[in-house]
Formats: structure tokens, C-alpha cells, sequence
């Protein structure tokens, strides 16, 4: 079965992760936890909720399986890429970009609040939440402050973890050039989903 690594391509006005969506299904197959306020003892009264989800974004050289009409592939992302794509994501500012199982609306109240790559099997943030991502992982937190994902669905636990979106070539065309409408870079995009692409 072929294996497919996937990049991005920083000439390319288009690539790179555009938005989160949280799923109840992610292809990376991992995942988050939903946080709450740890217990204030010196508080009188019950700390409210954090509304924190922490989870893996992307994860380095991990086959993801994709069917494409009748074609069967795997997809990767290596860990130069999954690097290179969470710093793209920050600088362009797509913090606030979310969506809920990959809808086309944008969701309000959903914010990526830190981002950061596993450096350490043993010391990262991650193992404290019972986490056990490889090195070179794209980890991050969201906070929910919209009421509706977070009652009626963090905690009716429909959702189970995030899945990009974004745009991407493959190693074998990156040196193609790859317009929003075109068929090509919608195939592309449709392993990175669960449903619809928004191209």
C-alpha cells in the first residue's frame, strides 16, 4: 500500500494549518483530555471549570490509514513538518481558527491558549495529563469559553480529540504548483479530514 508524506510548501501562499477541529473521531487516533480547575483548599467556594482541552495536534512519522474512492494510502507528516507547521500556525495568527468535526462555519469561544513540541519522553508537560506522545509531537491546549461545545459536547464526551485543517502537498508534486479550487489539492486535503473540506 503506498505511504504518502505530506508537506508544506512555505512559497505556497495556501499551505499549512489553517484551523483545529475538535472530533469525536481523530484520524492521529489520540486522544485529548478535558481539563478542570485543580481544587483551590485555601478557596471557600468551588473553583470554576478551566475549560481546557489538551491534546495532540500532529504526531511525527505516524501512518495515518486514508481511502480515496477506491485508492487505499497511508499518509505522514515528519517531524520537520509537524515543527514547521505549528510555528506557521501561530504566526499567522490562526489561534482563534476552530471548528466543531470539520463544519465549514468557525466556531467563537475556541482559542488554542499554548502550543508546544515534546522534547522530552520523560519530563514533558504531556506525561503529567497521562499523555505518552512520541518526540517531536505538536501538542496543544484550547480553551472552551463557548458554552455549547463545552456542555454539550466535552462533556457529553461526543468529542474526543482535535484534527487539523489545513493544506498540504505530497513529496511526489511538491514542486507543483497547487491553486484553492484545484481537484488535486482537494484530494489532498481530504485525508487530513473527517468530513467535507472547506476549500
Amino acid at each position: 500500500m503506498e505511504i504518502i508524506e505530506l508537506i508544506i510548501d512555505e512559497n505556497d501562499e495556501y499551505s499549512g494549518i489553517e484551523a483545529i477541529s475538535v472530533v469525536s473521531a481523530p484520524a492521529i487516533e489520540e486522544n485529548f483530555i478535558a481539563l478542570k480547575s485543580e481544587e483551590q483548599i485555601r478557596l471557600a467556594e468551588v473553583s470554576k471549570e478551566k475549560r481546557l482541552l489538551i491534546g495532540a495536534a500532529l504526531i511525527p512519522d505516524k501512518p495515518i490509514y486514508r481511502k480515496n474512492g477506491e485508492q487505499e494510502f497511508y499518509i505522514f507528516f515528519s517531524k520537520e513538518t509537524v515543527a514547521k507547521a505549528s510555528q506557521m500556525f501561530l504566526k499567522a495568527g490562526n489561534q482563534a481558527q476552530a471548528t466543531m468535526e470539520h463544519a465549514e462555519e468557525k466556531l467563537e469561544g475556541m482559542t488554542v491558549v499554548e502550543s508546544w513540541l515534546i522534547e522530552d519522553e520523560v519530563h514533558d508537560k504531556s506525561r503529567k495529563y497521562g499523555l505518552n506522545m512520541p518526540i517531536g509531537t505538536w501538542m496543544v491546549s484550547m480553551k472552551i469559553d463557548n458554552d455549547n461545545v463545552w456542555e454539550n459536547y466535552v462533556k457529553e464526551n461526543r468529542v474526543s480529540g482535535f484534527s487539523i485543517e489545513g493544506y498540504f502537498a505530497d513529496r511526489l508534486n511538491k514542486k507543483e504548483k497547487y491553486s484553492k479550487d484545484d481537484k488535486i489539492l482537494k484530494d489532498i486535503i481530504d485525508v487530513l479530514k473527517e468530513s467535507n473540506t472547506n476549500a
